[in-house]
């Protein structure tokens, strides 16, 4: 329910353009590539292979994607963070609509998210 609403809610904001939400535009796009592969892959199933093939080569396309996609979704949450953080909001608060237990699991976590940001500035993961 939190979910839905929290959709909603953010789908009445008007879309940015700009450099900094390019992550979350290119997210999206590779999550529609991941859910047509999938869709494809149930329809060749259900139709006893007679439909469009998924090759080995597709899925090992798709598998390719989900380590850029984690960089995106960390480099997503750490903006969200500063955002809320900018806006006041305590790590209580971040932590409550996060889903987690405490304002030290909260800030623990932006501080994870930073420190593989970083490293994968840093080439070293």
């Amino acid at each position: 329910m939190a979910r839905d609403e929290a959709r909603r809610r953010l789908s009445s904001l008007t879309e940015d353009p700009t450099a900094q939400w390019a992550p979350a535009h290119r997210l999206e796009r590779d999550a529609a590539l991941l859910g047509r592969l999938l869709m494809a892959a149930a329809n060749y199933q259900q139709s006893g292979g007679s439909a469009a093939d998924v090759t080995p080569d597709d899925v090992g396309a798709a598998l390719s994607l989900f380590e850029d996609m984690r960089h995106q979704l960390d480099r997503l949450e750490s903006q969200v963070v500063i955002e809320a953080r900018r806006r006041d909001m305590d790590w209580r608060q971040i932590a409550h609509h996060q889903g987690l237990n405490s304002q030290q699991a909260a800030s623990q976590r932006y501080q994870r998210l930073m420190t593989r940001l970083e490293e994968i500035r840093q080439g070293v993961r």
